[in-house]
């Protein structure tokens, strides 16, 4: 036990280390590109042209309809065949992001169309044009309703960017692979990195709960638990 406790003790700053300058800034960069892809996604399938239109929803259901691990491998180790090499971390980066673009474009489109026609039609009568209703009026509703969906899918994210040790980016999981590889304490060293990314997603998830809390103030969430 001793000797355990001690192995933790001394892995846990370059566990933390690969951490904060790998996963999180992945999860970060990811999540904000992916939720640029997802709303634009949204916004043709929903507004744009038919042609347009049949695009993206191919895009969204080869996403959707594949692992996330072979997106990855298919960016990193499938490219180069086509002459396109990619350091690890922008394909991760890549490869991430069309994922959270798909995925959040199915909870963009659902929460811009679930806002009734009638704020549409109102915005209209005092004088706004489509993209004044859409970013005063319409996104503001749908923002609120999406928090949850949104930051459940970050959440998740945070998790998945450990696939990324798959195409060598030295984030947290893959830092625990390497010291596995020179301790040969696979046990230990795979549960301390499980703790933290739980500890990350536990944080994650209680400022979920204040955010749907403070939304709730404004109409919402506490109108649907009474």
């Amino acid at each position: 036990m001793l000797h355990w406790l001690t192995l933790m003790t001394d892995s846990l700053p370059s566990l933390l280390w690969a951490a904060l300058v790998f996963t999180v800034p992945l999860t970060l960069a990811s999540f904000a590109l992916g939720l640029i892809v997802g709303l634009v996604a949204a916004v043709v399938r929903l507004f744009g042209p038919a042609p347009l239109a049949a695009v993206v929803r191919f895009y969204v259901w080869i996403i959707r309809g594949t692992p996330l691990l072979v997106q990855l491998f298919l960016i990193f180790y499938g490219l180069p065949s086509a002459g396109i090499v990619l350091d690890a971390f922008p394909a991760a980066l890549i490869g991430f992001t069309l994922n959270v673009g798909a995925y959040t474009s199915e909870i963009i489109r659902a929460v811009i169309g679930s806002v009734p026609k009638g704020q549409w039609e109102a915005a209209y009568s005092i004088g706004m044009s489509w993209s004044q209703a859409m970013r005063r009026t319409i996104l503001p509703q749908a923002a609120r309703v999406a928090v949850p969906p949104l930051s459940n899918s970050f959440i998740s994210l945070v998790k998945d960017t450990s696939l990324a040790a798959a195409i060598t980016v030295p984030e947290l999981f893959q830092a625990a692979q390497r010291i596995v590889a020179t301790t040969y304490e696979p046990l230990i060293l795979y549960v301390e990195a499980a703790l933290i990314y739980l500890l990350l997603s536990s944080v994650l998830s209680a400022l979920q709960v204040r955010l749907e809390r403070r939304l709730g103030q404004y109409g919402g969430f506490l109108e649907a638990k009474s």
